[in-house]
Formats: structure tokens, sequence, C-alpha cells
């Protein structure tokens, strides 16, 4: 099992994403990307979300909002990933340069015009929500074949 946390920085009307075209052997090569990564040991969510958008980005989070839960069963083919959903709208710093793609501010509008996991499309309407979100997305050789959500409070709980 890997745990991770996947952020989205937004300010006004635009989120930061991160263009995977650096890293050879990359699972999300030419993908477009929110911030974020895997967990350190005895990280918890937010620690993992804060360091992460530091090292990828130089930007210092002030608060973070926890939207929803995604796993992704066998994603890299050797295990499930479960991961923590974050945005982020209050931070200090300037951009700096990503070892693992380009970084780029892109409209809100935009967003779903972008090279992204077919999953992403689904679930990036979900961040406008209000509920929290449990989503399961299911890949096989990088093609999405199923997914369902969750979103809570609900009324007709499992």
């Amino acid at each position: 099992m890997q745990l991770a946390t996947l952020c989205y920085v937004q300010k006004k009307n635009e989120t930061l994403m991160l263009h995977r075209i650096k890293k050879k052997e990359d699972i999300h090569q030419g993908k477009w990307n929110g911030l974020g990564g895997k967990f350190d040991p005895g990280e918890t969510p937010e620690e993992c979300a804060r360091r992460e958008i530091y090292e990828e980005s130089g930007l210092e989070v002030q608060n973070l909002e926890l939207k929803g839960f995604l796993t992704f069963p066998d994603f890299d083919g050797s295990k499930d990933w479960y991961v923590f959903v974050f945005i982020i709208t209050e931070f200090t710093g300037s951009l700096k340069e990503c070892s693992e793609g380009d970084l780029a501010w892109i409209k809100n509008e935009e967003l779903l015009n972008l090279p992204l996991w077919e999953g992403d499309r689904i679930f990036l309407p979900w961040l406008k929500k209000d509920p929290f979100f449990s989503g399961k997305f299911v890949y096989k050789e990088g093609q999405l074949v199923e997914h369902s959500v969750h979103f809570y409070p609900s009324k007709n709980l499992d």
C-alpha cells in the first residue's frame, strides 16, 4: 500500500499544476497533475502535503482543506495507492523550478483541456462541492476501467 497526497494550490481563478516531463520512467510522464507525493515515515497527511508543496514549488502553505480521499487499486502494477486530496488557497513564497516537471498557473476553466489522467477529469469538479468525497478509480494498463464515489455527509450511508 502507498499513502500519498494530491494538492491543488489555487489563487483567484487559477490552479497550480505540474506538467510531469522531467523524470525518466515516471508513471505520470506527459500528464498534468496537482502537487503532492508519497508520505515519509511518520508523517500526517497535512505534513506530507506541506512538505511536498514546498519541495515541488517553493510555496509555504498557510491553510489546507481536506476535500476527499481517492483509492487507486494496483495503480502502479505493484500496490494500491491511497491519496488524500487537498485544496490550498493560502500560501506564501515564490515559485521555484521543479525537478519533476514544469509548474504553471492554469485557468480553472482550462484544467479539463490538459492531458490528464481520465479519472482526474471526473474528480476535479468534485473539488468545488461541499461534501467530502471518497472515490475509487481502477486503471488497467493506464486506462480507466471503472470508478465509484461516495459523498459525505450523506443520508444514505453504507
